[in-house]
């Protein structure tokens, strides 16, 4: 999956991906009115508000970037019906030919990482079929329950060929009360690095490692000669990058 990120990175000359976060305050007033008529200001009027809104985005830009992320919190908070506009969104966007890279930032103990993997990126066994759960490409993740918390994700995307971006150095205001503390004189965010180069070492794709980094765009440069260092074969899934261009370094490419 990768390989193919990079293809449409190339083909479209766009490293960047587009964001699917709705909330009610973003939709139009029209595409809300024309839900609830339907459906009453229900959850399953707003989830249909939610997909009319998602559809027309997707629509609007499927030939122009490589890939979308839609936040899986942003649907969680309308119960199940937006789980369910998750999924056919997803669907919708594989549909259209793009990279999906689910904004999860999942990460727990061996067994619970283990279940989020096989739901997000592998298939669940029942009885003697398997079944493939939500089916994004790529997911986010947070590392720092430590290893036994990751290796279940990678585990399943080397049986999938999908891919992850682990969380590495993150663009909120109070992001530095625990990952710029030191560790023997390292901040902790630079040892994270380390270990997330170390994964992606082990797997790699025709160019790039299948496991990349998410760094706060505003940190790039206070963290390049590092990023140089630790990441070399990783992409690098940086919030808030304003610039359309493509950002290429000698350490790797930001998506």
């Amino acid at each position: 999956m990768i390989n193919k990120l990079i293809e449409k990175i190339q083909k479209t000359h766009a490293p960047i991906v587009v964001g699917l976060d709705p909330m009610m305050d973003y939709i139009p007033k029209q595409i809300q009115e024309k839900a609830f008529q339907e459906y009453g200001e229900t959850l399953e009027g707003a989830a249909e508000a939610i997909w009319q809104y998602n559809k027309g985005i997707v629509d609007a830009t499927y030939d122009l970037i490589p890939a979308v992320k839609p936040q899986i919190a942003m649907y969680e908070q309308f119960g199940i019906e937006g789980l369910k506009v998750y999924k056919k969104t997803l669907d919708y966007c594989r549909e259209k030919g793009l990279v999906v890279i689910g904004d999860i930032k999942r990460g727990d103990i061996g067994s619970t990482s283990a279940a989020y993997a096989v739901g997000h990126l592998g298939k669940v066994k029942v009885g003697s079929r398997s079944y493939a759960g939500f089916n994004e490409d790529f997911a986010t993740i947070n590392p720092y329950l430590g290893s036994d918390g990751v290796k279940p994700f990678i585990e399943v995307c080397k049986e999938e060929k999908k891919g992850l971006f682990i969380l590495v150095k993150t663009s909120n205001p109070s992001s530095g009360e625990f990952q710029d503390q030191l560790v023997n004189g390292r901040p902790l965010y630079e040892l994270v690095g380390e270990k997330v180069a170390q994964w992606g070492e082990e797997y790699m794709g025709e160019q790039y490692s299948y496991i990349g980094a998410v760094v706060g765009s505003h940190f790039i440069r206070r963290w390049g000669k590092i990023l140089e260092k630790t990441c070399a074969k990783d992409l690098y899934l940086g919030a808030r990058i304003r610039s359309t261009r493509r950002k290429r370094c000698r350490f790797g490419t930001f998506l």
